[in-house]
């Protein structure tokens, strides 16, 4: 059987911009895990490397220290796709066991399993495909991928099911907070409250349409009202009054108030007051400003468009939000159109709408956009970060610096 994993970039990655400029793909959180800790945990292979874009290497190997970064194995390897969503399934299409042999769909690498370190002369290519691993037979299989923000955003309440059941401890080692006198638990057998956590006075915990996880010290203030499938990360506060509906993930270290649905919240961010947040992803150091609200369904309920890297893609969904790239902003009152993507550390704010497409480091709004000063967007950062007790390492200051290079074409008509 093979012993170690790699989890790889394709040459689709770009799809999930602006998203992935600050991380792997396999670092996007869908459910209560990201897809590379769902793949760890379904093939349950200790030893594990990372591939992924050269701009991303340095903060990687930080961000897991001891962990080999672009570096070809010496003995047998499953390579697997990091926009791959792990399911039972996925072990029975793709094992570890057996010889070496490609999983493709169409010119998309799904998984190499081989005995060797690929041959990778002169380092791991920027990204996987079927060619990295010449004379590996290719066996065609058709099995989820993530694709475009859309997916993750659609498949996120039943991956919080998925998660739930992969993880959830016996059902009368469920609830290790504190429940307080007056809070209501609808179906308790399906809700999961860790060590440290207090659900206040007022609190409903609905899990009778999907479970509830609720990490380690985790505050859920007085009256406010989860439904489930939902999950809370360790650390997080949920603000008196809040409305998280289902198919919603809030990460760790994060404050949410107000209206949330359908959203994923990838941790470290903030969306503290009132304002409707829905079917959203929002990337790491992000701050919603007081009352900032998004549109997630079109007035004549077509299909929400998007775009994505330059190109405007059709979702095929009624139903998109917002998508926020790492450290980016908006401020009070702030108003996103359906379908709008806003890049890396931009700074949204003024009256009206903003383009439904805002470069990476940008400032301003619907009355104009200039480009955001790359110097006042790190001091920035150190300052947000700072207050959570951590640093901009000079890896992820780099990296920053790496995407402000890499997205110059996106300002260049401001």
């Amino acid at each position: 059987m093979i012993g170690q994993l790699c989890l790889f970039e394709d040459q689709y990655v770009r799809r999930l911009l602006p998203l992935v400029y600050t991380r792997p793909v396999y670092d996007l959180r869908c459910g209560i895990l990201t897809l590379g800790e769902k793949l760890k945990k379904r093939y349950g292979i200790a030893s594990y490397r990372l591939h992924a874009r050269p701009h991303l290497a340095d903060a990687l190997k930080e961000r897991y220290p001891g962990v080999p970064v672009n570096e070809a194995p010496d003995g047998g390897c499953l390579y697997l796709n990091g926009r791959l969503l792990a399911s039972p399934d996925l072990l029975r299409a793709i094992s570890a066991e057996g010889p070496d042999a490609l999983f493709v769909d169409g010119d998309v690498l799904l998984a190499a399993r081989v005995g060797r370190g690929g041959g990778f002369a002169g380092g791991m290519p920027g990204e996987l495909t079927p060619e990295a691993f010449p004379g590996v037979p290719k066996t065609a299989i058709r099995t989820p991928l993530v694709s475009w923000p859309w997916d993750i955003v659609g498949s996120n309440g039943k991956e919080i099911v998925a998660d739930h059941a992969l993880l959830a401890p016996p059902a009368e080692d469920r609830i290790r907070g504190k429940v307080y006198p007056g809070a209501h638990l609808v179906n308790p057998g399906n809700i999961v409250i860790g060590e440290g956590t207090n659900i206040k006075p007022g609190v409903v915990l609905d899990g009778e349409n999907g479970p509830i996880w609720i990490g380690k010290n985790v505050t859920v203030f007085p009256n406010a009202v989860i439904e489930g499938p939902a999950f809370v990360g360790d650390r997080s506060l949920i603000k008196i009054g809040a409305k998280i509906y289902e198919n919603t993930s809030i990460g760790e270290v994060c404050k949410v108030g107000g209206e949330v649905e359908g959203a994923i919240i990838h941790a470290y961010s903030n969306k503290q007051h009132d304002g409707f947040l829905g079917h959203a992803y929002l990337g790491m150091w992000v701050n919603l400003g007081a009352d900032t609200n998004n549109s997630d369904l079109k007035n004549n309920y077509g299909n929400v468009k998007l775009v994505i890297d330059g190109v405007t893609v059709d979702s095929g969904s009624m139903f998109m939000g917002l998508v926020m790239g790492d450290h980016s902003k908006s401020s009070i009152n702030s108003m996103f159109n359906t379908g709008t993507v806003v890049g890396v550390s931009s700074n949204v704010f003024g009256s009206g709408f903003p383009p439904k497409s805002v470069p990476s480091f940008a400032w301003g709004g619907g009355e104009g956009i200039t480009t955001y000063d790359l110097e006042r967007a790190l001091e920035v950062a150190r300052r947000v970060m700072g207050r959570r007790k951590i640093a901009l390492s000079a890896a992820e200051e780099k990296l920053l610096r790496a995407v402000f290079e890499m997205t110059k074409k996106e300002r260049a008509s401001l």
